[in-house]
């Protein structure tokens, strides 16, 4: 079982895929596991087993996307001056992302936030690790203003 930051990542990658290339969730898991087959196998060769399922990112890409439209209002809320859609790509789906794992899953604020800004700082750009963490800041006193 990989670990959690590594399935982070690997959820961006098909993220990323899902939204650029306007691919259903689905299919874009299926082909990140056709191509994870191919790259970790010996000179270019298939492996010699099919890599094993990665439920956590699985959860991660089926959930961002299943929630993308109230997710999307909630950056919407809280990004002043940058609409969605002109976002970069990278950033709107680490966003998308962080903001699906705080609403859905029982990971601690602080560590999603902490793992979307190393995903930002290895993916994206450093003027947009500022611009992340703000964003999920908000919402996540927004989250807890509504538990409360």
């Amino acid at each position: 079982m990989p670990s959690r930051h590594r399935s982070r990542q690997r959820a961006l990658q098909i993220l990323y895929q899902v939204d650029v290339g306007r691919q259903a969730a689905g299919d874009a898991v299926a082909s990140f596991y056709e191509t994870l087959y191919t790259v970790e196998g010996e000179g270019g060769a298939p492996a010699a087993a099919e890599p094993a399922p990665d439920d956590f990112m699985e959860a991660l890409v089926r959930g961002t996307t299943a929630c993308a439209a109230e997710i999307d209002g909630k950056i919407a809320v809280h990004s002043e001056h940058w609409r969605i859609e002109r976002m970069p790509s990278v950033d709107r789906n680490i966003l998308r992302m962080a903001i699906f794992e705080m609403m859905r899953q029982n990971t601690p604020p602080a560590v999603v936030i902490d793992e979307a800004l190393e995903l930002a700082r290895r993916f994206s750009g450093d003027e947009s690790v500022p611009f992340i963490n703000g964003v999920l800041d908000a919402v996540r006193k927004e989250l807890q203003e509504v538990k409360e």
